[in-house]
């Protein structure tokens, strides 16, 4: 059963957690507003078929989007979520390390992370965007993060640029468009417009998708072998492609994809990993 952080307790600490999960949480409803409230009605009739289609399919990513978002923040994957039982064999024991900080011995795969105060199980890295660690009980939610988020902004940039570049060239094929796209906070002094607004949103959506993509190309290939960030040199945890991603996505992974409260039980602890160290070659 997934156990909660506490908001008040476990809110983002540093500046720049602060910063980043503030602009997810000010970015998401606004790009939302902007596509379907000002780009969408100059595509399609306000109530047609492809409006309404589209309007659905919007709501849908967005939910996805937010969260996945809320969930990777909230569930918590550290050791304060569970007991600790170290394996009664001797020589397994001693794969287990002593925490000064925390003041526990922690299982292998734990590390401990100085944003978040704690030891993580399985820890992957630190978000950021998320103001907390991605590890073993809500990496599930950090993947679909990412890849919903790589949906929503290519839909974004694909309408956004036959919205600028086509229906609207009279209004933005200037120089002072390219003035605003290089220097897109800069031209608020000079011009507070709504223009200028959308052109930051339709910039923020292409380094957004490429962030993104760059994120999901970077941790795609360790989940597939087993690994995490610190982990990406071995792939002694590896029980082939589908069961990896199963230590993820858990066991109805082909069904997760369509909510982030469908219920998908992992396949593993998080905890005594030097158990799976005896058959994770033998499962290749």
């Amino acid at each position: 059963m997934l156990k909660y952080r506490s908001i008040i307790r476990d809110m983002p600490r540093t500046i720049s957690d602060l910063g980043c999960v503030g602009f997810v949480i000010i970015f998401i409803p606004l790009c939302f507003v902007f596509q379907l409230c000002v780009v969408l009605p100059v595509f399609h009739e306000p109530y047609s078929l492809m409006f309404i289609l589209t309007w659905t399919g919007g709501i849908f990513v967005v939910f996805q989007i937010a969260g996945n978002f809320l969930a990777c923040m909230l569930v918590d994957t550290s050791i304060r979520a569970t007991i600790l039982v170290p394996p009664p064999e001797p020589q397994l024991r001693k794969l287990w390390r002593f925490c000064s900080i925390c003041e526990v011995v922690a299982p292998i795969r734990s590390w401990h992370c100085d944003s978040c105060k704690c030891c993580i199980l399985k820890r992957d890295h630190h978000c950021i965007f998320t103001g907390n660690c991605v590890g073993h009980r809500n990496q599930r939610y950090f993947l679909l993060f990412i890849v919903y988020v790589i949906i929503g902004c290519a839909y974004c940039c694909l309408y956004n640029s036959v919205f600028f570049w086509y229906l609207r060239y009279d209004i933005y094929f200037n120089l002072k468009t390219g003035l605003s796209l290089m220097c897109p906070f800069l031209g608020f002094f000079f011009d507070m417009s709504w223009n200028n607004l959308y052109l930051l949103i339709y910039e923020l959506s292409f380094i957004c998708l490429l962030y993104a993509l760059i994120l999901l190309l970077f941790h795609m290939p360790n989940i597939l072998k087993g690994s995490t960030t610190h982990e990406n040199q071995t792939s002694k945890y590896d029980c082939g492609r589908q069961q990896n991603l199963e230590m993820v996505l858990g066991k109805s992974w082909r069904w997760v994809w369509l909510a982030p409260f469908v219920k998908s039980e992992l396949p593993h602890d998080g905890i005594h990993w030097e158990t799976l160290l005896r058959h994770s070659s033998k499962n290749r």
